[in-house]
């Protein structure tokens, strides 16, 4: 069956496709020594010094042009410079992982020695999902007599973030409603928590934040504050009534809808109130997946067909060179169809004007991808979400599926850009996916079964095959499936299976280990399937992969290798060109089958190190993928997205930088609460944001262009207070920035960076 197969695809068997399509890469990506001794000049004009006067405005500026010429005087008189060191130095002469910061702005350091700046960033830290509970000292030891105390260095794997909650807590029978007209307490005489108003506003709580004119950010928003008597700015929505009989009686204002009469909410107490925000699971469902009693009859069908074919798939593998035709072909007969098709999937899109925002573990919360999506993300995914959890019901997981409305919206379109599948729908498309994460096949398809049922705001799921954290890594999720190409298909067809119309992506590295790519055979399989199953099952319906182009040995260390990516993207195309042969040659394939048309093709997308717009298009154009998905770019410049839309580099003033911060503090609030827990929740998740932006250095600043996402900044001032402000990598600062919107920090409140290096020890 498979040389049948081999020679419907011209007589190039799987195995030598991958040598002769990763050689065709090569040839696309290999240029001559002209061409090399070009792009290397291209290298130079692209980072030639950007003029400006110190202290200029330099919003909106250009970006210098790539064949633009240094006027600085004829050859003659030009004073030869020395050969640039390949190890320290950039061809322009810069120097390598140190932000070119022009001369006026950098602080003498020859007296004075800032220990933090001598760490590299962590930005592996970024992809860990820490604790909440731990050690605050994270086990260092302070040295003894004579010892010198070692430099902090690596992740804080477990962090302590204190506790951010009333004196006393209100209970949610009084909590919602006027003073008179409570809800009867379920708990009766057993419960614990408070029931005066009065008191619980003079004793239990904080007094009212101030910041923002004492006014409630979500009620002046929605007409309605969710968190009742508990919001901090209770005061801008509450009022004191006088009866007829003298009594006087609190009560909450509400000009919205959402409240009933007197500002009563229409449910109690529940997560459904948040305005604008979707995909929310309701509590009952979550105990039913909790306690077993949610049906997955469907997913269970196809969990046992994939056991089945998993055991036939080890044995034919492992079958004996010198086995006979008759019991190879005994073997094969004993294969047997699934138990039923999986449903046609909804079309994707991706092209140049739908720049993606990456997966971001802790970063990619609602209130940070709310604000990508307004300075122009089109794309957007969820925090990795574990699969075990989801189908046990973990609200924190589930909490991570939910989606503001803004990503509810279709992505920009350019009909013409790119190939377009049968059949897709722009109006129905939405922005927002949700990535999971799973070691095996039936916890990923129950996973993925659920998703569809409880989610319907849902554009694509994918799976994370790159995670490298040591947690999901040792389990066998992430990265680790890297190298066990047969599990990973499994789980990519077990989705696909029970999905519904929700489309399967998969976001992979280039290998575990540096010296062993491992993308270019993912690729094979996930594009056409295993050899014994392609003809009888077809492609496991893979609609899209991304691919960072780093292993998981690497991590953060090098810059992503978009070579690589090159070739995979190349490889790719010529994959899908051979479906197109395959589609004529044999019989038309089930529509159910394949991911997005009838030749079933992939799209591609691009992962790291993307930090500028003339970056996002060179990759496009050379490297041949359909999108760059951004990362670590995104949280150190949001506006990034704006820079790629407009074409040009933006340069922003602190003041425009501040009200990216209070918006991205609005939109905190009117996701986690504006109460003590939601104003704790919010200041937390600033400090992480900011634990990236501080890295920023203004365009105005550099002596050159672009940027480089790497390179870390000596210690400058910035053109105005607030700018040195936030560059600061000293953690206080940060809380300082935090404080300016969400008043004094709770006296239990504590916060320490996932890196050491910038971890002072300070409690709120």
């Amino acid at each position: 069956m498979s040389e049948q197969h081999d020679a419907q695809m011209g007589g190039v068997s799987p195995g030598n496709a991958h040598a002769e399509l990763a050689a065709d890469a090569s040839n696309v990506t290999t240029s001559t020594k002209d061409e090399e001794r070009a792009s290397k000049r291209l290298k130079v004009n692209d980072s030639i010094p950007f003029q400006s006067a110190p202290g200029e405005d330099l919003h909106d500026a250009p970006a210098p042009k790539e064949n633009e010429q240094s006027t600085n005087g004829d050859k003659e008189n030009e004073v030869p410079r020395p050969k640039p060191d390949p190890k320290t130095e950039y061809v322009d002469g810069r120097s390598k992982g140190v932000a070119p910061i022009k001369k006026e702005y950098l602080v003498d350091m020859s007296t004075q020695k800032d220990a933090s700046n001598d760490a590299v960033n962590d930005d592996d830290a970024a992809e860990a999902r820490g604790t909440a509970e731990g050690n605050a000292e994270n086990g260092d030891r302070k040295p003894g007599k004579g010892k010198k105390e070692k430099k902090k260095k690596g992740q804080n794997t477990e962090r302590d973030f204190g506790k951010f909650d009333d004196a006393f807590r209100l209970c949610n029978s009084r909590a919602f409603y006027p003073e008179f007209s409570p809800r009867e307490c379920k708990f009766g005489d057993r419960c614990r928590l408070c029931h005066d108003i009065r008191k619980y506003l003079e004793e239990g709580r904080r007094g009212d934040v101030e910041t923002f004119e004492g006014k409630c950010p979500v009620f002046e928003a929605h007409g309605h504050c969710p968190s009742g008597w508990k919001c901090r700015f209770v005061k801008s929505h509450m009022e004191e009534i006088e009866h007829e009989d003298g009594r006087k009686e609190l009560v909450l204002i509400s000009t919205s809808a959402n409240g009933g009469e007197n500002g009563e909410p229409k449910d109690e107490g529940s997560e459904e109130q948040r305005p604008a925000i979707f995909n929310v699971v309701s509590m009952d469902k979550k105990i039913d997946l909790n306690r077993k009693r949610t049906d997955f009859t469907r997913s269970d069908q196809y969990i046992t067909w994939l056991n089945k074919e998993a055991k036939l798939s080890e044995e034919f593998m492992n079958r004996r060179k010198n086995q006979s035709t008759e019991g190879i072909e005994d073997l094969r007969a004993r294969f047997v169809d699934p138990p039923f098709k999986p449903s046609e999937k909804r079309r994707l899109y991706f092209g140049q004007e739908t720049p993606t925002l990456a997966p971001l573990t802790t970063q990619g919360n609602l209130p940070f991808r709310r604000l990508c999506v307004e300075l122009g993300a089109q794309l957007t995914y969820s925090e990795m979400a574990l699969s075990m959890p989801l189908i046990q019901g973990t609200k924190a997981d589930w909490t991570l599926l939910k989606v503001h409305e803004s990503e509810l919206s279709p992505p920009q379109f350019n009909p013409g850009s790119v190939p377009i599948f049968d059949d897709y729908d722009h109006s129905k498309d939405i922005k927002f996916g949700a990535q999971i994460s799973g070691n095996n096949h039936w916890v990923v398809t129950k996973a993925a079964d659920v998703l569809n049922r409880y989610c319907p705001h849902l554009r694509l799921i994918d799976l994370n095959c790159g995670c490298p954290i040591d947690m999901v890594f040792k389990s066998g999720g992430g990265s680790a499936l890297l190298e066990n190409s047969g599990k990973l298909e499994r789980m990519v067809r077990g989705m696909n299976a029970v999905s519904g119309e929700v489309p399967i992506t998969a976001k992979i590295r280039t290998g575990i280990r540096n010296s062993r790519p491992t993308a270019t055979q993912l690729i094979g399989k996930l594009a056409f399937g295993a050899r014994e199953h392609r003809e009888r099952l077809g492609a496991p319906g893979c609609a899209a992969l991304t691919l960072h182009g780093r292993s998981r040995e690497q991590r953060y260390t090098k810059k992503a290798d978009w070579g690589y990516i090159s070739e995979c993207a190349a490889l790719i195309k010529t994959y899908n060109k051979q479906k197109d042969t395959l589609t004529d040659t044999i019989a038309e394939p089930d529509a159910s089958s394949l991911p997005n048309a009838k030749d079933g093709r992939m799209y591609f997308l691009g992962n790291g190190d993307c930090y500028s717009h003339t970056e996002y298009y060179e990759h496009i154009e050379k490297a041949r993928v359909d999108t760059v998905m951004i990362g670590r770019g995104a949280l150190i410049k949001p506006w990034l997205f704006e820079e790629i839309e407009k074409g040009q580099y933006l340069d922003k003033s602190s003041s425009e930088r501040l009200r990216y911060i209070e918006k991205f503090v609005r939109y905190g609030l009117d996701a986690w609460g504006s109460d003590e827990l939601g104003i704790g929740f919010t200041r937390r998740f600033l400090l992480e944001w900011l634990s990236f932006t501080h890295r920023y250095v203004p365009i105005g600043l550099l002596e050159y262009l672009p940027p480089c996402l790497n390179d870390r900044p000596p210690k400058y001032e910035g053109r105005d207070e607030m700018e040195t402000l936030m560059a600061s990598n000293n953690f206080r600062d940060w809380i300082k920035i935090s404080e300016m919107f969400l008043g004094p920090v709770h006296p239990t409140f504590k916060f320490q960076p996932k890196h050491k290096s910038n971890a002072y020890e300070a409690e709120g």
